[in-house]
């Protein structure tokens, strides 16, 4: 799931006070009211808008959001506490604006992975936790994994015991890889930021010294990941037992979703394309290049009278290919007017528009 910067949304620093807040949420919120604003992203912001200052208002909410860290970007990829996805919250809304919120869609996915056990007035009593707003009691496990899949066997009318609960512990994440990723044989060392469900309290928080009262600690690992050969863009490589962790020690796999992501190439398949820049006099008279490849420093000729956006092939001057041998290289053709001409430059120039 994507992270969601509150302090962005709102468009106030991480030090603004309680009234800076206040006030800013108040101006977005008469800005984009779908009653007010008719446009086909109104909403869908007035939500973002609500959602953010249900966090920052909340003295509770936001020090378990201050404690994820600084260093997180708006839409970057984040793993979720484990056990924190997909609780189910109903009955919940706030003064002011918030009319829209009415059910639990209207919360984000990244909301109700940090934030589901508070929902709804929650509280616990006597090692177990209840929902004031509808009486329902749910166990510690239930709150923090809303997601969890009853196993059929041994289930009798829909009763099962704790320990049958099969949660979800399995963590996809995006792994963004270069062509020279691709080409090399070394693995690809991946660091990974993610938050965890403080074990020093359960994540109940409070007074605990470990998280610092919000239930949640900050986890940094690396990893390292043998990138296959012939590897496409959405294929799936899986680190077994990498995931999340459960209270009973249970652990899930982490897979990662091959993007690719290259200045110098654009990639299909086991070809590649790449770019290059010519002047127009080039361009004219024909040329000879020494351009780089993943291969080394090869030097082609460019024909006389060749036009921009050009293709020349190089053959077997690709990507790996899985069954042996490689793919082929595009290079693509730019005609590019150098910045600066000189007078005499400008003058030949000239004289060749006359003739045209």
């Amino acid at each position: 799931m994507e992270y969601k910067d509150y302090y962005k949304i709102l468009g106030v620093e991480r030090t603004a006070t309680e009234a800076q807040i206040k006030s800013a949420y108040r101006k977005l919120a008469r800005q984009y009211h779908p009653d007010v604003n008719k446009a086909p992203d109104a909403s869908k912001k007035f939500k973002d808008i609500n959602e953010a200052y249900e966090v920052l208002s909340d003295k509770e909410k936001k020090n378990r959001y201050d404690s994820l860290g600084a260093n997180w970007q708006q839409g970057a990829s984040f793993t979720p506490p484990p056990g924190f996805e997909g609780f189910n919250f109903n009955n919940f809304s706030q003064g002011g604006f918030s009319q829209g919120f009415s059910n639990s869609g209207d919360f984000s996915d990244f909301f109700s992975s940090i934030f589901g056990d508070l929902m709804g007035g929650v509280r616990r009593t006597g090692g177990r936790a209840s929902r004031r707003s509808s009486g329902q009691s749910f166990s510690y496990e239930d709150l923090f994994g809303g997601a969890a899949q009853r196993q059929s066997s041994g289930c009798q009318g829909g009763n099962c015991s704790s320990n049958q609960q099969q949660e979800n512990l399995d963590i996809v994440q995006d792994l963004n890889i270069t062509v020279k990723d691709m080409m090399s044989n070394k693995p690809v060392s991946v660091k990974m930021n993610s938050v965890e469900k403080c074990k020093k309290c359960s994540g109940i928080g409070s007074s605990c010294p470990e998280c610092g009262g919000t239930g949640i600690v900050n986890k940094t690992r690396t990893l390292t990941v043998k990138i296959p050969k012939g590897v496409k863009e959405g294929q799936k490589i899986r680190l077994k037992g990498e995931g999340k962790v459960d209270a009973y020690g249970r652990k899930g796999d982490l897979y990662f979703s091959i993007k690719f992501k290259d200045s110098e190439y654009s990639i299909d398949g086991d070809n590649l394309t790449k770019t290059i820049e010519i002047t127009p006099a080039e361009a004219v008279l024909g040329c000879k290049k020494d351009i780089s490849t993943l291969h080394g420093i090869i030097g082609i000729k460019i024909p006389p009278q060749t036009r921009s956006g050009k293709i020349l092939r190089l053959k077997e001057l690709g990507l790996p290919k899985k069954e042996g041998g490689f793919g082929n290289l595009n290079v693509k053709i730019s005609i590019n007017i150098p910045p600066e001409i000189s007078a005499k430059q400008k003058e030949l120039y000239k004289k060749l528009l006359e003739t045209e």
